[in-house]
């Protein structure tokens, strides 16, 4: 560069200091340090309580998960439970709500067009419990509950698009809401559970009721898929899959992904943003058996911060901040027992803070 140009250069740097000009900051690759404050237990009913979610709307936190006294399987006795809180310190009952002869599983929120919308995927299972080997995708079928302002709530409302589609994750972005929904391929009627032959779509919606497919983004062995918006339109996801989860990227209009392979399997994958960082979370196995565990996404690699208590059945959480550097995350476990010794699978929060 010529003598003069670096000159010049430095004098208006040196300028637009002196006139109190701020500077973009430099991205730091190295991730920052996070402090569990606490770790409580604040639901157990006796029941199976999993997949949890966490948001914020009109000014309260508002906690969702799976409650069935039946067990972890295919049950037509499961229920979603809708907590709200002012604090993140009592919760209270906002709202519960089941589908007639299936399974409410995975609620998901997605605060969209000023309302509370929680999502649930639904095995068809009859009157009574469903054998494994029975399980048939092709009978799947979205369900939500829906709320103006947290208090009266409409539910369960049945997703248009949505039959034969596991449907999982929900996020929004410019005025349109989109779905994680899985499928088999072909909606082949001879496949059953989830095998390799399910593909992932990623849904789209202007109301958030009536869905329609946008793209397929896994065309084999389809999982559950958490997305983020950032503020370009791009799209980042995480995908569980059989093996290694996935990192994947997309621009609009979303019909083509980028996938590239992280180093660890993850249950019931969680993505958000925290300080301008990309935070993922889920279930990963540990010599000490499975783990609810949080990393940042870093260069596209995972730095775990922290293991949180747990064992056995758990994992699938959500978060929210709670305030500058603060945040709460949700999951489930059943690393405890109760009273009488038996294993309880209850839902739990982790208060986070970023180390100074």
């Amino acid at each position: 560069m010529n003598a003069n140009l670096i000159l010049a250069f430095w004098a208006a740097l040196a300028a637009m200091a002196a006139a109190g000009a701020e500077f973009p900051a430099t991205p730091s690759s190295t991730p920052p340090r996070v402090n569990v404050l606490s770790v409580r237990r604040v639901f157990h009913n006796g029941e199976h309580n999993a997949f949890t979610d966490l948001c914020r709307f009109r000014g309260q936190l508002w906690l969702a998960f799976r409650s069935c006294p039946d067990g972890h399987m295919v049950h037509p006795t499961a229920s979603i439970i809708v907590l709200r809180s002012a604090d993140g310190a009592v919760w209270v009952e906002a709202h519960r709500f089941r589908v007639e002869r299936r399974d409410t599983r995975d609620p998901h929120f997605l605060v969209f067009r000023d309302r509370l919308f929680v999502y649930t995927g639904t095995w068809y299972s009859g009157t009574a419990t469903l054998a494994r080997a029975e399980y048939d995708l092709n009978k799947h079928l979205g369900y939500a509950a829906w709320s103006d302002d947290g208090a009266t709530w409409h539910s369960p409302v049945l997703l248009e698009g949505t039959f034969g589609h596991y449907i999982w994750r929900a996020a929004a972005h410019r005025g349109t809401a989109y779905l994680c929904g899985r499928r088999n391929l072909g909606f082949e009627i001879t496949a059953r559970g989830e095998g390799r032959r399910v593909e992932s779509l990623m849904l789209e919606s202007d109301d958030g009721l009536i869905w329609r497919k946008r793209a397929v983004f896994q065309e084999i062995a389809g999982d559950e898929t958490a997305f983020l918006f950032e503020r370009d339109g791009g799209v980042l996801g995480v995908g569980r899959r059989s093996g290694h989860a996935q990192l994947l990227r997309s621009k609009p209009p979303y019909t083509q992904w980028q996938r590239k392979d992280l180093d660890r399997s993850i249950g019931g994958p969680l993505l958000a943003r925290w300080d301008d960082r990309h935070l993922v979370g889920g279930r990963r196995t540990t010599p000490a058996g499975p783990k609810t565990s949080l990393c940042w996404l870093v260069d596209d690699q995972l730095h775990e911060f922290a293991q949180l208590p747990s064992g056995g059945d758990n994992s699938y959480p959500g978060f929210v901040e709670l305030g500058p550097g603060r945040a709460l995350v949700s999951y489930y476990s059943s690393h405890e027992r109760d009273a009488s010794g038996k294993t309880m699978t209850a839902i739990y929060l982790a208060e986070l803070a970023l180390a100074p």
